[in-house]
């Protein structure tokens, strides 16, 4: 991003929100983000990810892990990678950026997607590495499934088919959302690539779609007639869109 008078790089940005920009080119930002109301509210953006990064992870930061947690050597590794994940996530961030596709209507608030995305996230990253127990309803039972998660959810819950993708469905399970119930359906590829899409009631109205890093863990965020979805994935933000479009046409299709 450039200006006639002023050059502000994004490497700047985010050092500025850091506290970590050089004194004297702290004047030159604030008069680039006065003149660019389109970069100063994405910048308030990635502000408030970093704050709720911290808020939720800084206390453990310094914790060890649990005994019974010290499974491999990855594990036995302090849990000081969260502060890796937040710095990873706020640089990742892409407040508003969407995938060249929208749903129809205004944005939802900064912080409200956030919190909705990292909920997501942290059922994706939980659960994805489970072997016997990833879901509670296999997709055999497809049927029931559906059934299940509409009853208790309060929305026409339908899985996506995402064979075109390459991606069979595991199952799924009930999960506590932000603003009640949360349908978690999770995908895995032949070799054994996963995908999960987390969705739950929100307030407001359709949203286009966002886009947020954690760590090695990508999201794709949106909302539609009152339902946030979240398709997670890996850090292949291409493959992930291809996976987020397809559900994304389906729930369209199914008008929930």
């Amino acid at each position: 991003m450039t200006d006639r008078k002023i050059s502000i790089t994004e490497d700047e940005l985010h050092a500025y929100i850091d506290g970590e920009l050089p004194a004297e080119r702290r004047a030159d930002v604030e008069a680039y983000l006065a003149a660019h109301p389109e970069d100063a509210e994405r910048v308030q953006s990635w502000r408030a990810m970093a704050e709720m990064l911290h808020a939720r992870y800084d206390r453990v930061a310094n914790e060890p892990v649990p005994k019974r947690l010290e499974i491999d050597r990855l594990v036995r590794q302090p849990r000081k990678w969260m502060i890796g994940a937040a710095a990873a996530a706020l640089l990742a961030f892409i407040a508003g950026g969407g995938i060249g596709w929208i749903a129809h209507g205004a944005a939802a608030s900064p912080p409200a997607f956030q919190s909705f995305t990292l909920d997501a996230l942290d059922a994706h990253r939980l659960y994805v590495v489970e072997v016997r127990h990833p879901v509670e309803v296999p997709g055999n039972e497809l049927a029931h499934l559906q059934a299940w998660l509409t009853k208790r959810c309060g929305w026409t819950v339908r899985a996506p088919d995402l064979d075109a993708t390459g991606l069979k469905l595991v199952g799924g399970r009930l999960l506590p959302g932000p603003n009640g119930p949360a349908s978690f359906l999770m995908y895995e590829s032949p070799s054994g690539e996963r995908f999960t899409v987390y969705a739950s009631k929100t307030p407001g109205g359709s949203t286009q779609m966002r886009y947020t890093m954690l760590d090695n863990d990508g999201a794709l965020f949106w909302a539609d007639r009152g339902v946030g979805y979240v398709v997670s994935g890996g850090r292949d933000r291409e493959r992930l869109s291809q996976v987020a479009q397809a559900v994304y046409d389906q729930s369209e299709k199914n008008g929930s």
